[in-house]
């Protein structure tokens, strides 16, 4: 991978909207080597930003679901999952036998809802459910950053906003805002101005709304990136039992590990979900040997090994590339 490759995709993860003109400021390049770089990795689906709605607007959790299947139904369960706007993530596990899921849905989901629904599916054989009580990361070290090359501590600090108060209680879109939202979900880095034009309002008014939309925690970016495009080809979900009371240190010392893209608490025996993304299984070995070995009070740990992703935030994988989930 490229060292300007990996700068920009940085960039874009600390701030996902900031412009070509600032990211060639940061790392000391020409603005428009920066946009051709860039409209490359999203032409060949290596990445894409995408605007995110909070699900909390509506009253919802995140659920992680584990299913079990005959292999025989599974592709035909993922392909049903995948279609499900409030499945967010879609994985298999290597195996063949067993989804991994992220579900949005409230904590009284209805007798109609997926959560609900899926065990009674013929091809479901067990089902877990797991509430995510927390993500942990700040904005420096919420992301994967294993591909390397990264920038330095000044100059993420040039690219983090002016402005770094914790968001409010969101409050839900209107409908005049859905055009806008839509927008987003395509491409999170969309100028204000085709904003402007698709939504019929003047380009202050764009600005004023998101800028209103952002600061309210109701809408936030995120940057799908295709790891397997960039030579990382093993994924593995790491499932660790900390004691309560250790529970936040163990979870802030692995975030900052560079192999980790999520670290989430979540209910059930196994209180904390690490997602790992390595090279193969000897940079796999030598994570969990050397540094996950590093870290207090870890008192059990299993690994799912993904064979395939389906579906991530807000983009299907087909064809090994990011496409938009529609």
């Amino acid at each position: 991978m490229q060292a300007l490759d990996a700068q920009i995709l940085h960039s874009l993860q600390l701030s996902p909207r900031v412009s070509f003109r600032r990211i060639a400021e940061v790392v000391g390049t020409g603005e428009q080597t920066v946009a051709r770089r860039y409209r490359a990795l999203r032409r060949d689906g290596v990445l894409r930003v995408i605007g995110v709605i909070n699900p909390r607007v509506y009253g919802e959790c995140q659920w992680v679901v584990r299913v079990h299947a005959k292999p025989d139904d599974l592709i035909r369960l993922a392909d049903a999952l995948v279609r499900r706007p409030e499945v967010t993530h879609v994985n298999a596990l290597s195996g063949g036998t067993e989804l991994v899921c992220v579900v949005r849905a409230p904590l009284d989901n209805s007798e109609a809802g997926l959560l609900h629904r899926l065990p009674r599916t013929s091809t479901v054989l067990d089902m877990r459910v797991d509430l995510v009580l927390n993500v942990f990361g700040s904005p420096m070290y919420a992301h994967w950053t294993g591909y390397g090359q990264l920038l330095d501590t000044q100059q993420v600090h040039a690219l983090q906003p002016a402005d770094r108060t914790q968001p409010g209680q969101p409050t839900g879109p209107t409908a005049e805002d859905q055009p806008l939202l839509d927008a987003l979900a395509d491409d999170g880095r969309i100028s204000d101005s085709t904003l402007a034009a698709l939504t019929g309002w003047s380009p202050a008014r764009v600005k004023r709304r998101l800028r209103a939309l952002q600061a309210g925690g109701t809408l936030s970016y995120d940057l799908d990136i295709l790891p397997e495009r960039l030579g990382f080809m093993l994924n593995a979900i790491v499932w660790i039992s900390v004691a309560p009371c250790h529970l936040a240190v163990g979870a802030e010392q692995i975030v900052r590990h560079d192999e980790v893209a999520t670290v989430a608490t979540v209910s059930g025996p196994a209180n904390l979900m690490v997602v790992v993304i390595c090279r193969g299984p000897a940079h796999l070995y030598d994570y969990l040997a050397q540094r996950l070995a590093t870290v207090d009070h870890i008192r059990a740990y299993d690994v799912s090994v993904r064979s395939k992703r389906l579906k991530q935030v807000g983009s299907l994988i087909a064809h090994g590339r990011l496409i938009r989930a529609r």
